[in-house]
């Protein structure tokens, strides 16, 4: 049968037509970030002009001193005006430019920061934080400025208010002046996105800084922030902080009010996000809990319970019952992991402290039904709709698994189950699911953190000692990696304070034992892992230091033992 030449001619002109159209929206996509990178670079150039303008005025500042010095000796001689503001301001600006350059983790200059910095010489002002430069992560609203996620969709939509945090932080005397790079959607543990591109560790540029607080990681594992502030889902502030070498805080879910900043899927509440500070030592982030657990933050966010930080806790002497665990026996650790946890172990020992083990089970069912179980528990429909017109699809095994219907990731789940069961899982936490199944999935999880404390009680225990993800993968593992979340996730789920403290580097018996490794599952993650853990030697291993909920003065106090015994110990090797 043949076709009619005007309907052939049709069919001709209207494919045309899709193809036009569609060339003319990638088009104008690509022009957006062609506009946004160039924002980018005219923000550093903003940033060298600035430096350059400050040096030629002021020849004689020591740039280098004052980046030496720990934020409290800092901020003290801030207050105490031994230390002019801009002297600190310019010298962090000019250590930012330089390490955004060789990392690219800054995304935006705050030029509004200079205006904020000659308006509190004026003012006088002594907040706790008063003159201090800080980093802030791109999904945290700053007025005026584009929280983007890595989405082009989101660019050219400036935030209309600054999120409670930044008002906090403002009220306190600080100044923000940075924003900071993020993996597309914030549900990854690498940094790369189309607009901005991939950021890179500076300790070695071809690892990846961890995710997705990645621009937080590398600049101020770099010594471009004194301080900054991320956020965490399932180990976005931890991650960063252990393949930079630097310190952070997870906060208890709601111990900071996290109203202005986007995460990656919005209304899931089964893996519970939190906003926290990252610094070179922990005494930084007891000042900066200091100065956020203030009136201001209450009053801000009546949904944040009023608990003033509390001194006592912190600065408490008492010897401490430890709980720790070498393996959560789902992702074999490395070996550089297990000696990390086996020697601060020893070293709390020889404190005085005690050491009692915890075995922790199930946390298969954990990962796979609570965690990836609740992010997706709407098939990844939310996720999917964020990706929508977007350019990235990076993520193509989850775009197709998302698409699927119920059915099929049923059959699939069943097929995989025998020779590939980890997949198995992640195939069937993807299934959509009824909200009589939601609600019976948060009260799963209600029984388990419960029955979780019971067994941390019934063995009488202030906090817990735990292993830590690490070295720094590669770049482009941890997409390849999901299920290796399992040690930072968890306290996700249970809604726990947990902090990341560096306590020792990677040898060259570490890499020699790291021949050795299969995992426990010895299937293609475990083999990958492996692979990501190699040539790792001299970069940071680190440890959790977990507390019960809305115990953060606990968990620092005892990041702050944990890491004045291994700076101890280090002073005499």
């Amino acid at each position: 049968m043949r076709v009619p030449l005007p309907a052939l001619l049709c069919c001709s002109a209207a494919s045309l037509l899709l193809l036009l159209l569609r060339w003319r929206w990638r088009r104008g996509l690509w022009k957006k970030v062609k506009e946004a990178r160039q924002r980018q670079e005219r923000s550093l150039v903003q940033m060298e002009m600035a430096v350059r303008c400050f040096r030629e005025q002021h020849p004689s500042v020591n740039m280098i001193s004052i980046l030496s010095l720990p934020l409290p000796e800092l901020s003290k001689k801030l207050r105490d005006g031994s230390l002019p503001l801009e002297h600190v301001f310019y010298a962090y600006v000019g250590k930012a430019l330089q390490i955004a350059t060789e990392t690219n983790c800054i995304t935006e200059y705050l030029q509004e920061s200079e205006t904020q910095l000659r308006k509190a010489k004026r003012t006088g002002k002594l907040g706790l934080l008063y003159g201090v430069p800080v980093s802030i992560k791109d999904s945290i609203d700053c007025q005026g400025h584009d929280s983007t996620l890595g989405f082009i969709k989101n660019l050219n939509k400036p935030a209309a208010e600054d999120s409670v945090v930044v008002q906090v932080l403002r009220r306190q005397g600080a100044i923000p002046f940075v924003k900071t790079n993020v993996p597309v959607s914030l549900i990854s543990y690498d940094c790369k996105n189309l607009i901005f591109g991939q950021t890179f560790n500076p300790l070695l540029y071809t690892r990846t800084p961890g995710g997705s607080s990645g621009g937080e990681g590398a600049l101020v594992g770099g010594g471009g922030s004194i301080l900054g502030f991320g956020t965490d889902v399932g180990g976005s502030l931890r991650f960063p902080a252990a393949f930079c070498g630097i310190c952070t805080l997870k906060p208890t879910g709601n111990r900071l009010s996290k109203k202005g900043i986007t995460c990656g899927v919005l209304g899931q509440k089964a893996v519970v996000t939190a906003v926290g500070p990252m610094a070179k030592d922990v005494e930084s982030l007891a000042l900066c809990m200091r100065a956020l657990l203030c009136e201001d933050m209450f009053s801000l966010d009546s949904t944040v319970p009023p608990l003033p930080f509390n001194e006592e806790v912190y600065s408490s002497t008492q010897p401490l019952r430890i709980g720790y665990y070498e393996t959560d026996f789902f992702t074999m650790p490395s070996p550089a992991m297990r000696r990390a946890v086996r020697e601060t172990k020893e070293l709390l020992e020889d404190a005085g402290h005690t050491l009692v083990p915890f075995e922790l089970t199930n946390v298969d069912y954990v990962v796979f039904n609570f965690c990836f179980g609740g992010i997706f528990a709407d098939g990844g429909t939310s996720l999917l709709k964020k990706f929508k017109g977007e350019l990235d699809k990076s993520v193509g095994l989850f775009f197709w698994l998302a698409k699927s219907p119920n059915w099929l990731k049923t059959v699939l789940s069943w097929i995989a189950k025998p020779f590939v069961p980890r997949f198995s899982n992640i195939v069937r936490s993807m299934t959509a699911n009824t909200v009589d199944e939601v609600w019976s999935l948060h009260h799963e999880i209600e029984e388990f953190c419960h029955q979780f404390i019971a067994q941390w009680k019934k063995l009488n225990l202030d906090v817990m000692l735990c292993p830590m993800l690490g070295p720094a993968f590669g770049i482009g593992y941890p997409g390849k990696l999901s299920v290796a979340v399992s040690y930072t996730v968890l306290y996700n789920a249970l809604d726990f304070p947990v902090g990341v403290v560096p306590v020792t580097m990677v040898t060259d018996e570490d890499e020699e034992e790291l021949k050795g490794y299969q995992g426990y599952f010895r299937d293609w993650w475990d083999r990958t892992l492996a692979k990501a853990f190699r040539g790792s030697v001299g970069l940071p291993v680190a440890v959790q230091c977990v507390a019960l909920p809305w115990q953060e003065e606990l968990c620092l106090r005892f990041m702050k033992e944990v890491e004045t015994l291994v700076l101890k110990k280090n002073r005499f090797v």
